[in-house]
């Protein structure tokens, strides 16, 4: 597997002309039209944005393929794990390629963090109707404009809080994609996520594997961690970490009203590994420890 320290050799490696700034790289599809760095697996020390129609091939990061004709937008992060075979784009379409150190020393070192579809497979891609679109080409025009100016001590700047934008209309995008899908997608997802949780006490997982994790409930979903939080928290409010506490504080004052078994009992029996942690997560929840729980509520 290739890995690329900088934009440069990307670019060299796939066959591309050197890029205007060592840093940070645009090319529309219809300029790539064959994606040769695409035979094989590869990751980077840079973020890529990228507008697309694939016409042939297929692209996987994550666990899934990207094989979409519709146009979509994907956002991958650093050092990201690329796969693609055979790859040819439609036309219509854009890669924006940007080096971490290209972040140094401005603000968005750190919101980028905050924008989690960065974490998202690539078959939770973006969506984008002809208007949002629009609104996204509008953008890459103006980064385009400033990438092939004479540069100046504000091209940066510039450049950067362009992508800023198209960052945060994706995430204004993301969450109308949400809503738009609640009653296929999202509603769906939370009573099947329920689901999987149930099934997961059911059949006693949590005494052989401890308390279930949101890594291994999205894993039966067949979503990313980051998606499967995103998606409850559109739809209820409440993450997929904090849905799993609700269910085990359900299950927890269940026990401690209809059965005998002591604190430490019922902290193991949920798959705690220590009742410590068991009644810290329940006063927390719930405002009082198991004991006051039991003993405000007792007949």
């Amino acid at each position: 597997m290739s890995h690329y320290k900088s934009i440069s050799e990307l670019h060299h490696k796939s066959g591309f002309s050197p890029p205007k700034h060592p840093l940070i790289s645009l090319m529309t599809c219809k300029e790539l039209m064959s994606y040769s760095v695409g035979d094989g697996r590869f990751t980077g020390d840079f973020f890529m944005i990228a507008l697309k129609k694939i016409k042939e091939g297929y692209l996987l990061y994550g666990k899934t393929k990207y094989d979409h004709a519709n146009g979509s937008m994907v956002f991958v992060k650093p050092r990201q794990i690329i796969e693609a075979s055979n790859v040819q784009f439609a036309e219509k379409g854009f890669l924006i390629f940007f080096h971490e150190d290209y972040l140094n020393g401005h603000l968005l070192y750190e919101q980028i963090k905050k924008y989690g579809y960065f974490e998202y497979e690539i078959n939770e891609a973006l969506h984008l109707s002809p208007s949002e679109e629009s609104t996204i080409w509008e953008l890459y025009y103006k980064i385009r404009a400033e990438y092939e100016s004479e540069q100046d001590e504000l091209t940066r700047e510039i450049i950067l809080s362009h992508i800023n934008s198209i960052l945060k209309y994706s995430e204004r995008f993301y969450k109308r994609q949400f809503i738009n899908r609640s009653n296929n997608i999202s509603g769906t997802t939370v009573r099947k996520f329920n689901e999987v949780l149930a099934h997961y006490f059911e059949n006693d997982l949590h005494e052989r594997q401890g308390l279930p994790t949101v890594n291994y409930l999205a894993g039966e979903l067949y979503l990313s961690t980051r998606y499967l939080s995103d998606v409850l928290k559109q739809e209820t409010g409440k993450t997929a970490l904090d849905h799993i506490h609700l269910y085990l504080i359900k299950e927890a004052k269940n026990q401690l009203l209809g059965t005998n078994n002591h604190i430490a009992g019922i902290a193991y029996d949920l798959g705690f590994e220590s009742p410590s942690y068991f009644t810290r997560l329940f006063k927390k929840v719930v405002g009082c420890t198991p004991v006051q729980y039991k003993e405000q509520h007792k007949i």
